[in-house]
């Protein structure tokens, strides 16, 4: 510690450097070179005071700043305790020392938000009951204890509610105030400061405009320390655990905003985000720091506690806790089958079991559950082989799934009726409105401690853009710059003037904002933007194509089908507009519109996606004819635009998609009348599109059958899969238990008590077809199917000679193999006879049939050609040329 001797060499090499004008760096070196000498501990709590006093007001002068500025940078001094100094000797005197109050602005902002590193220092107790001493924290918060970890929440309140005070008397408002005075009027007299009353001679315009210029950043300044996300945790604890002091504040902030004209003057803050800020859905933190009572704000001892995101969801949320749902999640994920079963229904009831197993908080609950579903996409790896899923079907998990299946919890939670008839009374009433209430804060409060984790939340590339649109949209809202969908049509982010780098975190906001979930409110979050604009970047025009200029009424030509199929639907309305000209436009729209449906707004459109495939599945099953008598086939008509949505959702991440949304049954429902139809079809029923391609009727149905195929596991052995008409106990997914599971929604259609997932699958299965519907109605399928499991089951039998059957049979062979029987008699047989006569005469054979007669041929011809193969009267290259042909 410096004594009497050593503080005068410090004031006599710092004279000498002043009268000098010596380098500040080069004092600064000195100066630290002879504190370490002297064996001074820095940062030196001595030099700052000396420093402070020296400056005010005698040697107020720019290089003693510049001193004070590199003793900062140099470490050499405390930064927090050097802010608590000069807030005691500048603010009192900002009216006559205008310059020195805005380089204690400065320094404010500069040091003020870098608490983390000065608390992590082992002189960090020391500093603060010096802070204590110069700022009478204790006495004047009443908090009897001084531990560090409170000292510090009391220094960052003071020093925001200085600047306050100081903000509301420099507009005259400090009068309309219960108190009629500063908070810190006691304070300020209390140090007898010498204020030097001869600097207040007449003031110039450059003074009156320093001043003004001063009271705007100090409000900003303000509005800085409740945004940002460290500040705001320690004036959240102000507000929890001194609520009386934070009542005054909020009383005085309120007048601030309510009539501040330096506030209307800012670019970066408006009246009501600086309002917005101290209301309870931007206050709202962990569970943890909700629940925490006196003696426990008592106890917090280090700013680790504060800033560890570890321990703002420790214990609960912990991630042991939630291995059962990470399995879930990557069970879904596998692309060998697909589920009939909700996943939305699933996770809502794992979700509920862990809460109840574990004693979470709904809090720990919903970050959990986020935690989970990010770590599942961080996992996304491209396969090596196999139909897995890609980075699409996770983030539908991440984006679509889990913002449903909160939204379906809070529902519940704000349904439930108290369990007790006593608490059927006002106060009941008002607890559950109460705990509803929490439910939806917590939610708020998962998503904002979410932020911490950032390695988490890193943007896969392929999503990286649409993050950065989310995050420059919460930038231009919070900059009060109103604009519209058109605007982010052809907005490029290297024009934005500030850095507008999303994460995960700015998706998921979007999605749940999306689904009423969250308000914009979430764009004030503390940390969640990185800054504000002044003015809108200049763009390309707002009639590039997209969605806005096809909101607008720009019609449907190529060059917009590309653009929308490109890009994904931003509303619930652009979609309804699509399907509607699906529905009612000429043939040619509608092949576009269903094309468009399938493109960016199925696989990446998350905040629209439930309503996307809800209005492929309505496309999918075509409204039956007023006065229909011909059964399905009516569903030839719609041909061409089938066969786009059958190709549209062929792929393993569209499946999948349908498969966790739970639609699956509906999808087989909607694809097995189409199979029916289009498989009894003779193949010459072809259609010509408007690009040339020519359709057939083999083609749609092929397409149609194979993604019926993708919904069960037709391919199980016998042992799982029964032979007949009813499958096994524990048997799933045959076409039987889909249909029945799909019968089941429509049946609770009308079951106002079901969850809001039932409630959506019931409104799907009543808008595609109103009745229940069983394999029976399809015969061709069915007998297919039976067929199918018996060849699992044992080996073929049943072909008769000379039956029109068997002649569809040899006619295939011949049509397989005519190549190499040119000219020669066919010695490829079917069962026990073989074919008669030239093997070109039924080599058209495969073309005329119907394809369910050739799919019901296909087991003995291949029987056949294995046969034939194993008896050395077919080489293995010709039976594979020979079932290229028959694919074909």
């Amino acid at each position: 510690m410096l004594g009497l001797w050593g503080m005068e060499c410090v004031a006599e090499m710092t004279k000498v450097a002043q009268q000098k004008g010596s380098d500040p760096l080069l004092w600064a070196v000195q100066m630290y070179s002879n504190l370490n000498s002297a064996g001074e501990s820095l940062p030196s709590l001595q030099l700052a005071e000396f420093l402070v006093s020296y400056i005010c007001w005698d040697n107020n002068v720019p290089i003693l700043w510049k001193f004070l500025e590199k003793a900062l940078t140099l470490q050499i001094v405390p930064p927090m305790l050097l802010l608590a100094l000069l807030s005691v000797r500048v603010i009192p005197c900002r009216h006559v020392q205008p310059a020195a109050y805005r380089l204690y602005l400065e320094l404010v902002k500069r040091h003020a938000f870098e608490l983390k590193s000065q608390i992590n220092r082992p002189d960090y107790q020391k500093v603060m009951k010096s802070i204590d001493a110069v700022l009478h924290l204790s006495n004047i918060f009443g908090m009897p204890q001084s531990e560090p970890g409170i000292l510090v929440v009391e220094f960052i309140f003071s020093i925001v509610w200085q600047l306050l005070d100081a903000s509301l008397d420099d507009e005259g408002l400090l009068e309309f105030t219960p108190d009629k005075k500063s908070r810190w009027a006691t304070l300020y007299h209390d140090m007898e400061l010498d204020r030097h009353d001869n600097y207040s001679e007449q003031r110039t315009e450059h003074h009156e405009k320093l001043q003004n210029a001063n009271t705007l950043m100090a409000v900003e300044m303000i509005g800085q320390f409740l945004q940002d996300k460290i500040s705001s945790r320690l004036l959240y604890l102000a507000r929890q655990n001194l609520p009386a002091h934070w009542l005054s504040f909020t009383q005085r902030l309120q007048l601030l905003g309510a009539n501040s004209l330096a506030l209307r003057k800012s670019r970066t803050l408006s009246p009501e985000a600086l309002l917005q800020l101290t209301s309870d859905s931007c206050m709202v933190l962990s569970r943890e720091c909700k629940t925490n009572s006196q003696k426990k704000f008592q106890t917090v001892m280090s700013f680790e506690y504060l800033s560890s995101s570890a321990s703002l969801c420790h214990g609960a949320s912990h991630s042991a806790l939630w291995i059962p749902l990470d399995l879930v999640l990557e069970d879904s994920m596998d692309g060998y089958q697909v589920s009939a079963t909700s996943a939305i229904e699933t996770i809502s009831g794992l979700i509920k079991t862990l809460r109840a197993i574990n004693g979470t908080s709904w809090h720990d609950t919903f970050l959990g559950l986020w935690l989970a579903t990010l770590r599942l996409v961080q996992r996304e790896r491209d396969p090596i082989d196999g139909p897995m899923p890609h980075l699409e079907t996770r983030l539908c998990m991440l984006l679509c799934i889990i913002p449903l299946v909160v939204g379906d919890l809070i529902e519940e939670e704000e349904e439930r009726t108290p369990v007790d008839e006593k608490d059927n009374g006002p106060t009941g009433c008002w607890k559950e409105k109460k705990v509803a209430g929490k439910c939806r804060d917590d939610l708020v409060s998962s998503l904002q401690v979410l932020g911490d984790y950032q390695s988490l939340l890193t943007p896969p590339q392929p999503v990286l853009a649409a993050a950065n649109q989310a995050a420059a949209k919460a930038m231009l809202f919070v900059s009060g710059i109103t604009i519209g969908s058109a605007y982010f049509d052809c907005l490029n982010m290297t024009e934005m003037p500030v850095d507008c780098s999303g994460n995960m975190r700015h998706l998921i906001v979007e999605a749940c904002i999306a689904r009423n979930l969250l308000d914009t409110s979430a764009y004030l979050w503390p940390g969640y933007v990185n800054g504000r604009i002044n003015q809108i970047p200049q763009c390309m025009p707002a009639q590039v194509p997209g969605w806005s200029s096809f909101m607008k009424g720009t019609p449907l030509t190529s060059v917009m089908v590309n653009a929308l199929v490109s890009s994904p639907a931003t509303s619930l309305a652009e979609l309804e507009k699509i399907f509607e000209i699906a529905i009612e436009g000429s043939e040619d729209e509608k092949i576009s519109a269903a094309a468009i449906l399938c493109g960016a707004s199925l696989i990446c459109g998350w905040n629209i996606q439930e309503h996307t495939v809800h209005f492929i599945l309505r496309l999918l099953s075509p409204p039956v004819p007023a006065e229909n008598t011909e059964g399905n086939n009516y569903l030839i008509n719609y041909a061409p635009i089938l066969n786009v949505l059958f190709v549209g959702i062929a792929s393993v991440d569209c499946v999948q998609i349908f498969s966790l949304h739970g639609l699956v049954p509906q999808l087989a429902c909607s694809l097995m009348p189409i199979c029916e139809v289009f498989g009894s079809c003779v193949p010459n029923i072809s259609w010509t599109l408007t690009s040339g391609e020519e359709i057939s009727a083999h083609a749609v149905f092929s397409n149609a059958f194979i993604l019926l195929l993708k919904l069960w596991r037709f391919n199980r052995p016998p042992l799982e899969y029964g032979i007949g008409d009813v499958p096994t106990v524990g048997s799933q997914l045959t076409p039987e238990y889909l249909l029945l599971v799909r019968n089941s929604h429509l049946m609770s259609a009308g079951n106002i008590h079901k969850d809001r997932n039932r409630r959506r699958l019931s409104e799907i299965a009543s808008l595609s077809s109103p009745n229940s519907v069983f394999v029976d109605s399809f015969p061709k399928l069915k007998v297919w199917y039976r067929q199918h499991q018996a060849c699992i089951a044992s080996t073929l039998s049943g072909l008769v000679h000379g039956t029109p059957f068997h002649q569809i049979v040899e006619g295939l062979l011949n049509m397989m193999f005519r190549k190499i029987n040119r000219g020669s008699q066919t010695t490829i047989t079917s069962g026990s006879s073989s074919s008669s006569g030239p093997a070109n005469e039924d080599a058209s054979i495969g073309p005329k049939l119907p394809a369910w007669d050739i799919l019901e041929a296909i087991p003995f011809v291949v029987d056949a050609a294995l046969t034939a193969c194993a008896h050395g009267r077919l080489s293995p290259r010709e039976l594979a040329t020979g079932m290229c042909v028959l694919i074909r």
